[in-house]
């Protein structure tokens, strides 16, 4: 029950910050260019410098030796979310364009923004290697969710292309911080204080970003579209129950499967909304399914990590 009430209450402190946010985007107190820049200093600024925190602190010869088993598991779940994705999106709607944001949305769940806010929050001590486990996710959606899933097909572009994302702030702050952990590399404590500071803001920008996205829906029509609900369970309750029964099975060490669940109890994410729209595409339906499943996520995440705990020792 101790980990339903602080995951609970954690949920609650980012459902605050994201209703903050809403209200900011919802009476346009905050210009479309102070959103755009809040975002870049999200992505250029403050991941990374969590990232580089937290390997700088925790990557030593023990955990660069067992690296290797994150990598290996993640890649593992999110092939196996991609092919379950694609098939019970063929199986829930016939229109191709929702089809293929259903299948994105399935495969990839929030594991960013929300992923990296509750897991720094809960379970700081498998931080990093909750972030060495979600590279695979972000490989895939570079080579295959984001160009071929959201973007026109007109406008798709090749696996290479997509590979040289993966050289971002984030990935260059974690080999940054590899090297400086490994070795040990002393760094002046104001360096160290600063890194910290801004890694702390990672957490609240990212949640009143989510705010002022999901302020640009039509509530009315989102609450009355009954798969919008549908895919949000398949994606907070199915699929993470489906791999703690799996791990039950499968005996994992604790911290593989931990992050297992966490990654895959996440609301969907917001990529089916920001994409689409700088193309002219109907955001309606992905924007529903991001405040749908973040609203319930309150309550799911809490209950599916409090039955991860109760299951898996």
């Amino acid at each position: 029950m101790s980990i339903f009430l602080s995951t609970l209450n954690q949920m609650g402190f980012l459902m605050l910050l994201i209703a903050v946010g809403y209200i900011l985007g919802k009476f346009n107190l905050v210009e479309e260019g102070g959103t755009k820049i809040l975002s870049k200093l999200e992505n250029y600024l403050f991941i990374p410098a969590l990232v580089l925190s937290t390997f700088i602190s925790n990557f030593t010869v023990k955990t660069f030796s067992t690296a290797w088993k994150f990598l290996a598991c993640g890649t593992v779940v999110v092939l196996l979310s991609a092919v379950f994705a694609v098939f019970a999106s063929k199986l829930c709607i016939k229109d191709e364009y929702i089809r293929k944001i259903y299948t994105y949305g399935l495969a990839f769940a929030n594991f960013g923004f929300m992923g990296n806010a509750v897991v720094s929050a809960l379970f700081p001590n498998v931080f990093m290697e909750y972030l060495i486990y979600v590279l695979p996710f972000w490989m895939l959606i570079y080579v295959w969710g984001v160009p071929y899933l959201l973007m026109p097909s007109s406008n798709g572009k090749s696996i290479t292309s997509g590979l040289k994302k993966l050289i971002n702030p984030m990935f260059i702050a974690m080999l940054i911080g590899m090297v400086v952990g490994i070795f040990a590399i002393p760094l002046p404590s104001f360096v160290g204080s600063a890194v910290s500071s801004l890694g702390s803001c990672m957490s609240p920008i990212a949640m009143l970003l989510t705010g002022m996205t999901i302020a640009k829906i039509n509530l009315k029509e989102t609450f009355k579209n009954l798969s919008i609900y549908a895919v949000s369970i398949v994606k907070l309750i199915i699929m993470p129950l489906i791999a703690i029964a799996l791990l039950c099975v499968v005996k994992l060490p604790y911290e593989l499967a931990l992050c297992t669940v966490c990654v895959l109890a996440m609301p969907l994410g917001l990529n089916t909304v920001v994409i689409p729209s700088a193309y002219g595409k109907d955001t309606s339906v992905a924007a529903g399914m991001a405040l749908i499943s973040h609203l319930l996520s309150c309550i799911t995440i809490p209950v599916i990590f409090m039955i991860f705990q109760l299951i898996i020792k």
